[in-house]
């Protein structure tokens, strides 16, 4: 089981905040992170965002998605109101980024991200929330305000002993490069746009 490895000090452009590490092993190469906001009070309803790995989108402002300007709003959110980034290592819905490349390389023949995924032998999404309540707990926190528009974590939270106090919707403007990719997530995932 995982548990925390280590907690840091971390001033980001964001503000200051303690980065924690999660994984089985100390030596693990992609742990989990909780960046945490110097100011957030634990004990109060917490603003926090799940936010699963997406190296092309996070890193490389990949236009496929819109997981990059998710995660800045997020952050913006979070440095304004104090609250909890979580940040899991599951790339590509879960399946990992080889997997992710090669949907992507389906999606260019006509496949959208959904039958994508499916065609490559795995369910449309992969990831585990789970695991993010059990970084909540460790951190102490009963209760959430979810930075999302994913019903399937807002879905995890309700099913877990981590309250829902409320939704914060994210609000991204859609670019020619991801609508259809916003459309297969509005329609057939059921994520709230």
């Amino acid at each position: 089981m995982f548990k925390r490895q280590v907690q840091a000090n971390l001033p980001t452009k964001w503000g200051e905040f303690n980065i924690f590490a999660f994984a089985e092993e100390h030596s693990e190469q992609q742990p989990h992170i909780a960046l945490v906001h110097k100011k957030t009070i634990t004990s109060d309803s917490v603003p926090v965002r799940i936010h699963s790995e997406c190296i092309t989108g996070d890193l490389f402002g990949s236009k496929r998605c819109d997981c990059g300007d998710q995660f800045e709003e997020s952050m913006n959110i979070i440095a304004r109101v104090h609250g909890i980034m979580i940040y899991l290592r599951q790339e590509g819905r879960g399946i990992g980024l080889i997997n992710k490349l090669d949907a992507y390389n389906l999606q260019d023949n006509g496949l959208n991200t959904f039958e994508a995924n499916v065609h490559l032998g795995f369910e449309p999404d992969e990831r585990d929330f789970d695991i993010a309540i059990e970084i909540l707990k460790d951190l102490g926190v009963q209760r959430i305000d979810l930075i999302t528009n994913n019903p399937d974590k807002i879905s995890a939270i309700d099913n877990s002993s981590i309250k829902l106090n409320k939704r914060i919707p994210i609000i991204i403007s859609p670019k020619s490069e991801n609508e259809k990719y916003l459309k297969v997530k509005q329609d057939v995932m059921g994520h709230l746009l």
